[in-house]
């Protein structure tokens, strides 16, 4: 049907954005996007757990001071009464007796997983591009991406936060600065972690619409996600916090798979395709009497070839 509809609004002028939107979703679909976008989400969320920990330690060291918890529940603007609430004071009450502990398993843990997550990343960026991994150059450069992107993600939801609190005469800025270096963050991203070496330049499409994207995110993150922890949580209690935390990941998820396959459109558009030989297992083709009248690669919409 995409086909069929992309084909029917070539020649529509003016509509050029939604012909690349078309290519964009067809490009997501052939690649098997979804569960490219399912693995980063995956990790992103195991990624999670080592930082709940290093939350916790980090609660745990400051729960010396009386009004730590309320002003947590303030922040993140739940009902002081409700469940999550007491959830909240319960896991702080109980931060301070496991804090050194939660130290080591979240520096462990979330260097595991976060290098985990960089490869996810770096696969689902070579997987749109249809490239190969680099072997044991994939975790090097994950560690290296790891690191920077730990620093610009941190400060762009800073941003984001501080533009919630800001006076109104500095939101504008706060925003334009927070939207800036979620656009290095991207563009960085899609350079360092893909192993097609295309430059920079090419890569800009894809940068702008993930930075926008995820600008979108930081604010559901920072206004609906909270409310929507509340409302799921009175509901289904501590796994509503889960459902919304997965919901955020899979947008995210598939935010990076399209935000590659947008620079593969506009790449392809530009220099052209080719075609390669591709080695599949043989399977035979049979039309019921025995005899066997060609072969057929195991991939999905291909032909038999005649012997």
């Amino acid at each position: 049907m995409l086909e069929r509809l992309r084909a029917w609004a070539d020649g529509w002028r003016g509509w050029g954005w939604f012909v690349t939107a078309l290519d964009v979703q067809l490009r997501f679909n052939g690649v098997q996007g979804p569960q490219l976008a399912a693995a980063v989400t995956l990790m992103a969320f195991l990624s999670l757990f080592p930082l709940i920990a290093l939350g916790s330690a980090a609660l745990g060291f400051s729960a010396s001071d009386a009004g730590i918890t309320e002003r947590v529940i303030d922040s993140f603007g739940f009902p002081p009464d409700g469940q999550v609430a007491e959830e909240i004071r319960s896991a702080i009450a109980s931060a301070r007796d496991s804090r050194r502990t939660a130290t080591v398993i979240g520096v462990v843990g979330l260097a595991w997983t976060g290098l985990g997550l960089a490869v996810s990343v770096e696969r689902a960026i070579d997987g749109v591009w249809q490239a190969v991994g680099r072997g044991i150059r994939t975790r090097l450069t994950a560690a290296l991406w790891l690191g920077g992107a730990a620093v610009l993600l941190g400060g762009s939801i800073t941003l984001s936060a501080l533009a919630r609190v800001a006076p109104e005469w500095l939101q504008p800025l706060t925003l334009l600065v927070g939207f800036g270096v979620s656009f290095v963050l991207w563009w960085w991203t899609l350079r360092a972690l893909g192993s097609r070496d295309v430059g920079w330049r090419p890569l800009l499409p894809g940068a702008i619409f993930g930075a926008v994207g995820l600008e979108v995110l930081k604010v559901l993150g920072t206004w609906v996600v909270p409310r929507m922890v509340a409302d799921a949580s009175a509901t289904y209690g501590s796994i509503g916090v889960v459902l919304a935390l997965l919901g955020w990941l899979f947008v995210l998820g598939r935010l990076v798979v399209y935000a590659s396959a947008l620079n593969v459109v506009v790449w392809e558009r530009a220099h052209g395709t080719v075609t390669v030989h591709v080695e599949t297992p043989r399977i035979v083709v049979d039309e019921g009497d025995g005899d066997e009248v060609g072969t057929r690669a195991g991939l999905p919409g291909s032909r038999p070839s005649v012997t």
